[in-house]
């Protein structure tokens, strides 16, 4: 079974963080919950790469991520959360929001998540102070607009290129990321060197369809030593914490709750799942 895994390396005698990401596993498994269309596909797991990278330097499995973007598309809001497990989940408001491909070919990703609005990343090293960082949306492409994050809100220049890859049957071929972050103290030689090497990536999508995000990676530091992680698809939410939730809610408020469903349903927007409880599954909470 296909794996998501993220690689990373330094690279020019240490001045840049080098990582490569291959998702399709983790986009095809969000398109499925989902039922995405091709589009959103490309824009949620555009949006879950870019968290995943973020969440690897996350200081402990405790730690967590969230990632907002509200740009005004058709597609409206995205967002996608994770850990420091890289445990990732995510959604967009308008799964079945489609648009026609554009001029060139390519999925309208801009046009689907919008320009008019901002990113948000709220980032908590479990420390009880959490992090929030907000920057405006350049282009909706989303690469773009992390880059802009990186460089208001982390003060940290770095070169992105985020892609997916999706079939006219709607399956991801191919979805991943390349990130070139200059390590401080990077001179303004790196800084351009880095800016001419992601365009080598403007289709990362294919080539990691075709070679993969090791070969890639190994492109640069073959015999640097590499750190390999496991990205997976993996929500927080279970019956056993809607279980939680409802005797949370008090024995009052979940048999009125019964008289006028007939049932109680919680929906979790970040997997797709729904959890129900009849009139008798909740009487033996409550016992």
């Amino acid at each position: 079974m296909q794996k998501s895994l993220i690689y990373k390396t330094l690279i020019w005698d240490g001045a840049v963080s080098l990582a490569v990401l291959d998702t399709t596993a983790l986009v095809r498994e969000a398109a499925a919950r989902h039922a995405l269309t091709p589009v959103a596909s490309a824009a949620l797991g555009r949006t879950m790469s870019a968290a995943a990278y973020l969440c690897s330097w996350l200081k402990t499995e405790e730690s967590s991520l969230s990632v907002t973007i509200d740009g005004g598309g058709v597609g409206g809001k995205i967002s996608v959360a994770g850990d420091g497990n890289l445990n990732m989940r995510g959604f967009v408001s308008e799964p079945c929001a489609d648009l026609p491909l554009r001029a060139d070919g390519k999925l309208d990703v801009g046009s689907f998540v919008g320009k008019c609005g901002t990113l948000t990343v709220i980032r908590d090293e479990g420390e009880g102070i959490p992090f929030v960082g907000t920057s405006a949306l350049v282009s909706g492409e989303v690469a773009e607009d992390f880059s802009a994050y990186f460089l208001m809100s982390e003060q940290r220049p770095t070169a992105i290129a985020l892609g997916v890859k999706v079939s006219p049957s709607g399956l991801c071929l191919g979805a991943g990321g390349v990130f070139f972050q200059p390590l401080p103290g990077a001179g303004e030689e790196i800084l351009r060197r880095t800016e001419e090497e992601i365009a080598a990536f403007a289709n990362i999508s294919t080539l990691i369809e075709k070679e993969g995000a090791e070969r890639i990676v190994q492109r640069y530091a073959q015999a640097s030593p590499l750190s390999v992680r496991e990205i997976f698809f993996r929500c927080h939410c279970s019956r056993e914490r809607v279980a939680a939730l409802i005797l949370s809610l008090g024995r009052e408020e979940a048999e009125a709750i019964l008289r006028d469903e007939g049932k109680i349903s919680v929906h979790c927007h970040y997997c797709n799942t729904t959890y129900e409880f009849g009139e008798q599954e909740v009487a033996e909470l409550f016992a």
